[in-house]
């Protein structure tokens, strides 16, 4: 079969972004979909397979869209578009990525990257509690705090508090120069730098003096009741079980919780639970409590990212299978010993 899309319409710029240095970025199509493609004056042929040629169609659609908002468009872009269209799921994706999440302070407008993503935007929208799981790269902190400052502008809330738990990972906090506040600035970074990238700094500095964005550890949210505000607890899987009741138990009325982490990447002393995995088995049945679980194909920073995790979860998935299978064989032993 042999399918014919015309980019008459399309300027140079997009040609060049479609194709992709060298004509990666075509190369990669072809091989994935096992078609031909070949530019043909403003006429680009693909041949090959039915069902092959029409995921390629779809798939390079997709990607001109996505050109024509001026999106950029990388190999780890083009392969998640692969996989949507192998599954039949390029209306779905499509769909949600025209829904703008929010504006930045330099007018970039914020839309979803994967189905995963736009799951997860939906279900913080639905819910008055949001507990998203998945590694990292898939933007669970980003898009959070992205829907904090449209529901602040809104007035659907109040104010906006963000938090962590400040976690001695291989420095101990007493060592560390300056007072407590400086002592925990390391911890709380990337919050202030999503927060810069919605607000300015010269907002953010605004709406903080005034206690309308606060951003501090978890330590501090003990003893108080958060209402009218969106809160936002980030790498969750370094809450001890405590900490993690205390402050769900913290939620107030007209308040929105988002709390977000990686259950497989704690910092607490061995053989400590992490909260944030009890949180989820415990609750998990409430209708109410919206759960996402974000993986390796939600991943949108650079394509070594995505990987490296894979990689890391294979070693571990290894090393699990063998000490299951020490165990077994020291049971054994013990059974067959008189």
């Amino acid at each position: 079969m042999t399918q014919t899309l015309d980019l008459s319409a399309q300027n140079l710029d997009a040609y060049v972004s479609l194709f992709g240095m060298n004509d990666q970025n075509i190369a990669l199509i072809a091989q994935a979909c096992q078609v031909e493609i070949a530019l043909r004056g403003a006429a680009l042929t693909i041949t090959g397979e039915e069902e092959r040629v029409q995921q390629a169609a779809d798939t390079i659609q997709m990607l001109l869209e996505r050109i024509q908002r001026h999106e950029p468009v990388d190999r780890l872009q083009i392969r998640y578009t692969l996989a949507m269209a192998r599954e039949g799921k390029s209306d779905l994706l499509e769909e949600g990525l025209h829904s703008v999440v929010a504006v930045t302070h330099r007018g970039k407008q914020i839309r979803c990257k994967t189905l995963g993503q736009i799951q997860y935007v939906e279900t913080i929208r639905h819910h008055d509690l949001t507990f998203a799981i998945g590694p990292a790269g898939t933007g669970k902190t980003y898009l959070a705090m992205a829907l904090a400052v449209v529901a602040l502008k809104n007035k659907e809330v109040e104010r906006i508090i963000l938090t962590r738990p400040a976690v001695e990972a291989g420095e101990k906090l007493g060592f560390l120069p300056g007072d407590l506040t400086q002592k925990v600035d390391p911890y709380l970074r990337p919050l202030y730098d999503a927060l810069y990238d919605f607000m300015g700094p010269d907002a953010y500095a605004r709406l903080t003096e005034r206690g309308i964005v606060e951003v501090a550890p978890l330590a501090y949210m003990r003893g108080r009741t958060l209402s009218d505000a969106f809160i936002i607890l980030d790498e969750a899987q370094n809450t001890t079980s405590e900490q993690m009741k205390m402050f769900l138990t913290r939620m107030g009325f007209h308040s929105r919780v988002v709390v977000t982490g990686d259950i497989t990447q704690t910092d607490l002393p061995p053989g400590k639970r992490s909260g944030l995995a009890e949180a989820v088995e415990l609750l998990q049945g409430i209708p109410e409590i919206g759960m996402v679980e974000l993986t390796v194909k939600d991943i949108v920073r650079h394509e070594l990212v995505q990987q490296i995790i894979e990689a890391y979860d294979a070693h571990h998935l290894a090393e699990m299978q063998r000490k299951r299978e020490k165990l077994e064989q020291q049971t054994l032993l013990t059974q067959n010993t008189p």
